[in-house]
């Protein structure tokens, strides 16, 4: 037991560093850059458990809260998570561990592949209904505006980088590199 909470840990601050090294990779479009956050978001979900990708998100939250530059574009500072796009960020916390839970709650009836799709459904929805909402209430956007300006443009991308997500965590659930879920 002591060893699964201790390789839990590990992969989760694995998991809290690839977020934020997947920040780096960040492309200005309007408001919202594209960044390989999501792919390392729904990762979170589908190797850790719920208090895992609770913990890993969470810490990567505060890393760039108390001024690490760690969020998009190299930003830090609590500003941000208050700022337009700080409804993503806070959506990855909730994300990760929604989807956590869901793919934790499917898996014994679906098998391990319609759960590994409906947990990274689960947090792309989330991380979007979050940022979407936190837009519309900061710019003073519509909500058309917002999903225009922060939703539709991401959505093909962030699809397939959900898809290589499921990839990636198959591959590393099948070396044995993971906890027992």
């Amino acid at each position: 037991m002591a060893r699964s909470r201790t390789r839990t840990m590990v992969v989760g601050a694995l998991v809290a560093a690839l977020i934020a090294v997947s920040a780096f990779v960040s492309v200005p479009v309007g408001a919202v850059p594209i960044t390989l956050q999501v792919m390392a978001i729904v990762l979170a979900a589908l190797v850790l458990p719920p208090s895992g990708a609770f913990a890993a998100t969470s810490v990567y939250l505060l890393l760039g809260a108390i001024g690490l530059p760690v969020f998009a574009g190299g930003k830090a500072g609590l500003a941000v998570l208050v700022g337009p796009t700080g409804g993503f960020l806070l959506g990855f916390v909730l994300g990760a561990t929604l989807g956590a839970w869901v793919r934790r709650a499917v898996i014994a009836s679906f098998g391990a592949l319609v759960a590994d799709i409906a947990a990274a459904a689960t947090v792309v929805v989330v991380v979007y209904m979050s940022g979407w909402l936190q837009l519309t209430l900061v710019t003073g956007m519509s909500p058309i505006e917002a999903a225009a300006v922060g939703v539709a443009p991401f959505l093909v991308w962030d699809a397939l980088k959900a898809v290589a997500a499921v990839g990636f965590a198959v591959s590393i659930r099948k070396a044995g590199a993971l906890p027992s879920l």
